[in-house]
C-alpha cells in the first residue's frame, strides 16, 4: 500500500471513531475503548463515565405521636386516703394491658353476685330472676339464691372451678357481701363467663350487665366508674358498694368495646368519711385514666 493511501486510511479511521463517540450513548461501567491501528500507530478513544445520581435527602416528615399509655403510678393518687386495684384485660390481644395491685384483697360487696348467678343458672333458676338480681343489683334476690344454693359453698366451688386464688367465702356465712375478692380474680370470672361458660349462661348474664339500670333496687345510683367514664363506648357492668364497716367500698367492673373486647376491673376501699358521691367520682376518674388502654383507635 502507498504512503498516501495509508494516510487516507488513518484519517478515515479517526473520523469513524469520532462519529461513533458523537452518535452512540456512553457505556456503563469502565471507560469504553476504541482503537485503530495502522502499522505501529494506535489511537485510543475513551467514553465519558456515566453520571452518578445523588442520594435522596433524608425525609423531613415529622414522626407520628408516640402510642398512648396509662400512667399507672398516678392511679393511687386518684383515691386519696384509700386503696385502688386495677386490671384491664384485652381479649383480642389475649393479654393483661394494665395491672395495679391486682392481688390485693377487698370486700366484694355485690360483685359476688356474679358467682351467685353462675351457680343459680347451673341449678335451673329462671333467667329472668338472675337478670333482675344483676341488672338492678337486687340484694333480696341475692340473699334468697345464696341461701338456696349453699351460701359460702358457692364461693368455694366456683373459686376452685375457675382458679380464683385470692377469693374466699365470708367469715359470717350469712353475709355474702363480705366475700373476699381481688381484681385479678374478678377479671378471671369475666374471662370464664365470656370464653368458657355455656352460651345460655353467657347470654343471660351479659344481657343483664349490658342492661344495668342507672339506680340499684335500693335506689343508689350505680353509674359511677365505667358508665360515667367511657362515654358512647359499648359497656356491660356489675358494680359493688358497701359501707361502713371500717371503709367505704365502691367497685366498678365489666367489659368495654365491641364484642366485649376489654375486661375492666376497678376495686376501691375509701375512707368512711368520703361521701358516696365523692367516692363514685374517684372511681370514675380512675376509669377515665384507663381510657388509653380501652379506646380502640
Amino acid at each position: 500500500m502507498g504512503k498516501a493511501s495509508g494516510v487516507f486510511l488513518l484519517v478515515g479511521l479517526c473520523l469513524g471513531a469520532i462519529a461513533a463517540m458523537v452518535l452512540l450513548p456512553p457505556r456503563a461501567g469502565p471507560a469504553a475503548v476504541v482503537a485503530a491501528a495502522s502499522g505501529d500507530t494506535v489511537i485510543t478513544l475513551e467514553a465519558e463515565p456515566e453520571p452518578v445520581e445523588s442520594p435522596a435527602p433524608p425525609s423531613s416528615a415529622a414522626p407520628g405521636p408516640p402510642p398512648k399509655s396509662v400512667d399507672t403510678e398516678a392511679l393511687p393518687g386518684l383515691v386519696p386516703g384509700g386503696q385502688v386495684s386495677v386490671v384491664v384485660y384485652d381479649r383480642t390481644a389475649k393479654k393483661t394491658t394494665v395491672s395495679v395491685k391486682a392481688d390485693r384483697p377487698y370486700t366484694s360487696a355485690s360483685l359476688v353476685k356474679l358467682l351467685i348467678a353462675l351457680e343459680a343458672l347451673q341449678a335451673g333458676t329462671p333467667a329472668s330472676t338472675v337478670q333482675r338480681m344483676l341488672s338492678a343489683s337486687d340484694d333480696d334476690i341475692a340473699s334468697r339464691l345464696w341461701t338456696a344454693y349453699g351460701g359460702p359453698a358457692i364461693v368455694t366451688r366456683w373459686a376452685g372451678k375457675i382458679g380464683l386464688g385470692g377469693t374466699r367465702p365470708p367469715e359470717d356465712p350469712g353475709r355474702w357481701g363480705d366475700t373476699r375478692i381481688t381484681a385479678a380474680d374478678v377479671a378471671k370470672i369475666y374471662r370464664y363467663l365470656l370464653d368458657q361458660a355455656g352460651a345460655g349462661t353467657r347470654t343471660t348474664i351479659m344481657r343483664a350487665l349490658s342492661g344495668a339500670t342507672e339506680s340499684g333496687s335500693d335506689g343508689v345510683r350505680q353509674y359511677f366508674g365505667i358508665p360515667d367514664a367511657v362515654g358512647s363506648l359499648r359497656r356491660s357492668i356489675k358494680q359493688g358498694w358497701a359501707c361502713c364497716r371500717g371503709s367505704r367500698i365502691l367497685h366498678s367492673s365489666g367489659t368495654v368495646g365491641e364484642d366485649d373486647r376489654h375486661i375492666v376491673v376497678v376495686l376501691t376501699s375509701q375512707p368512711v368519711s368520703t361521701t358516696y358521691t365523692s367516692a363514685g367520682r374517684r372511681v370514675t376518674e380512675v376509669v377515665k385514666a384507663l381510657r388509653p388502654a380501652i379506646d380502640d383507635l
